[in-house]
């Protein structure tokens, strides 16, 4: 078996937990939750960054971050599963870096508020990683991807952006973003891992 360092709400594991189930791998890795914050958890010997997600396998090998990851779970099933060959290929995995880069700022957004004093806070941090949020939101809002029973890693770190951004802030993207809203619900409606792995 393999070992997934996680915490419930991260975007990330959430990602990597899609794409596990979808490769028809899910059944290969048990979840461990990892304290990215507590200096005695296993996870810094495991990852110097002290990141999650972290993937332990057999051999005791440790791949970092979830890209890597979900490049090996697409492997470990044959290839051409979650990450297309060819041209296709890039086109995919630019969306991921996109929709990763979403759940970043949004991550970062909540670490400023949750770990600094409020007369600490930088708002031109906050807006810095807002405008980051928003850009990528009105990219995929003018041209939201096609969906499939079998989606990519890019729509499945999408999917996992925005259940982040309802988890973390209300949903307020919502309110302007209608086909997002529409592509989420019919993503949600096909990958039922996606609502397996939604935070409590």
């Amino acid at each position: 078996m393999w070992i997934l360092r996680s915490a419930s709400a991260s975007p990330f594991v959430r990602k990597v937990r899609i794409a596990a189930a979808i490769c028809s791998l899910d059944d290969r890795i048990n979840i461990e939750i990892a304290d990215t914050t507590n200096p005695a958890d296993s996870l810094r010997q495991q990852n110097p960054l002290g990141k999650i997600p972290s993937l332990i396998l057999e051999d005791g090998t440790v791949l970092y971050d979830s890209a890597v990851i979900v490049d090996f779970l697409n492997s470990e099933a044959g290839g051409d599963v979650i990450i297309p060959k060819g041209k296709e290929r890039f086109r995919v995995l630019t969306m991921q870096a996109l929709a990763d880069g979403m759940k970043e700022a949004a991550v970062l957004k909540v670490y400023e508020v949750r770990f600094r004093a409020p007369e600490m806070h930088n708002a031109r941090w906050l807006e810095t990683q807002t405008g980051k949020i928003d850009r990528g939101l009105a990219t995929f809002e003018a041209a939201p991807p096609s969906l499939s029973d079998k989606p990519d890693v890019g729509r499945i770190a999408l999917a996992c952006a925005l259940g982040y951004l309802d988890l973390r802030f209300e949903g307020k993207w919502r309110e302007t973003h209608p086909r997002l809203v529409a592509w989420l619900n019919d993503f949600a409606a096909r990958v039922p891992s996606f609502e397996a792995t939604r935070p409590s």
